[in-house]
Order: structure tokens, then sequence, then C-alpha cells
């Protein structure tokens, strides 16, 4: 199967997939942020700024440095969770993708696809489950139209017209199917 050079397979999914686990670790950081915050705030620290004696709460003395450090870890750990999740939905939108389009196909009446995914993908069994469907109804319209292959022979040595247009009729709607 050829590699995709696209990272958004599915736009609004793999968007929004990211974009829930970036919220996660914004809401993660700012939440020990503040659990630190509210924890220190009934201490005190005496600190030495510009040559004098501060006494302050730990939690206003250490406010600067959790933010700092909440920016900086937000960024980086939000890179690194684009980076990730994007090549986890990569995995589940791809799957995703390719069963849309085989069951527009198989809507159009087309049988000729199969249903495969790359080794790293999600959904496998689900694919597999599909081709397997796919291969069944294959295999029943084949054998369908090889029997009415058979009635058509029987029938050309009657004369039964109405007979006939029936299975003309039958035989268009069976090959509107690709297989």
């Amino acid at each position: 199967m050829e590699q995709r050079k696209n990272f958004f397979i599915d736009k609004k999914f793999q968007t929004d997939f990211i974009l829930r686990f970036c919220l996660l670790v914004v809401v993660t950081g700012t939440f020990f942020m503040a659990l630190i915050y509210v924890l220190a705030g009934k201490e005190t620290t005496v600190s030495f700024v510009n040559l004098r004696v501060v006494v302050q709460t730990t939690a206003d003395f250490i406010y600067p440095l959790l933010l700092q450090t909440l920016i900086v870890s937000t960024v980086v750990v939000g890179l690194a969770t684009i980076a990730i999740t994007l090549f986890v939905s990569h995995g589940i939108a791809g799957p995703s993708y390719r069963f849309k389009k085989i069951l527009n196909a198989l809507g159009e009446g087309d049988f000729s696809m199969g249903c495969k995914v790359r080794p790293k993908d999600s959904l496998k069994d689900v694919a597999g489950a599909l081709d397997g469907m796919i291969d069944q109804v294959r295999k029943k319209l084949s054998h369908t139209d090889l029997k009415l292959k058979e009635l058509k022979g029987v029938l050309e040595t009657k004369d039964l017209t109405e007979i006939k247009r029936s299975v003309s009729e039958v035989d268009r709607a069976l090959h509107s199917f690709k297989f």
C-alpha cells in the first residue's frame, strides 16, 4: 500500500482530536500550578531582593517561577502532544477515510474493491470484517449471475415473452453491480 504524504486525512477529526489532548495538557498544568500555589500559600519565605530582606508568602515568592514553568512545560509538552496525537489520529483517520470510500463505492454497486489497511493502523478487525463481507457478497452476486445465465439458456428454448422480459429486468439490475 502506498504511503500517504498528507498529515491530515480527515482534518476536522484530527484537529478536534489534537485540540482535546492539548486542552488536557493545559488544564492539567494549570491545575498543578494552582495546587502548588494554594498549598504553598500558608508558608512564608524570607528572601533578599536588591539587598533588602523581603518576607512574603511562599506562594507569592514562587508564583513567577510557577508561571514560567507552566508556560515552558505547556509549550514543550503541547508540541509533543501535537506530534503524538497527529500520528495516533492518522492511524484512525486513515482507515476511517478508506471505509467511507469503500462504503460509497458499495452504495454505487461497485463490489470490486477490497478493504485493506496498513499494518500499524487501528481498526484492523473492522477492516477484516468489511473485507470478508465484501468477499461474501461478491461470491453471492457471482453465483446469482451464473444462475441467471443458466435460466436464460433454458428460457431461450421456450417462447415465454413475459418471462424473458422479467429476466432481462433482473439481468439489468444485477449488472449494475461491478464484480
